[in-house]
């Protein structure tokens, strides 16, 4: 089982060749440190990518072990390990898609393919939306 801890959940073992993200919504509130220093509007919202791991290396599991049971399905939990990444307070993070490359949804389901069982489930189709749903889009 592929699994990882704190800030390298967020973090894919090889961004360099992806073809496909996980895309997030996330909230960000500026707060300046000095005296006298404000701004308007003091939150905006953002997209935050993940390069998602080659079906079959290490990281690959995230949207299993990690997006949809793990570490982001706690929204709280999410939301600081998103603030240690940017460095700034994060008022709200969600998971929005996978997006993707026909090629890698293809070598994804080939993969899930080949061990059914690791998703407790009877379909490649039965994985993909118990895990991500509609959320998977191909550009």
């Amino acid at each position: 089982m592929d699994t990882t801890d704190g800030l390298a959940s967020l973090r894919p073992t090889d961004p360099e060749g992806a073809t496909a993200r996980y895309v997030f919504r996330v909230e960000i509130r500026l707060e300046p440190d000095a005296d006298g220093l404000w701004t308007d509007p003091d939150r905006f919202e953002t997209t935050l990518y993940r390069a998602a791991d080659t079906p079959g290396t290490g990281g690959w599991l995230f949207f299993r072990d990690t997006l949809w049971r793990g570490e982001l399905a706690d929204e709280p939990h999410f939301r600081r390990l998103v603030e240690d990444e940017l460095g700034c307070p994060v008022v709200s993070a969600s998971f929005r898609e996978l997006r993707t490359e026909e090629a890698y949804l293809d070598a994804l389901q080939a993969e899930i393919a080949d061990d059914l069982a690791l998703f407790n489930a009877d379909s490649v189709s039965e994985v993909l939306n118990k895990y991500l749903g509609s959320s998977i889009r191909v550009a």
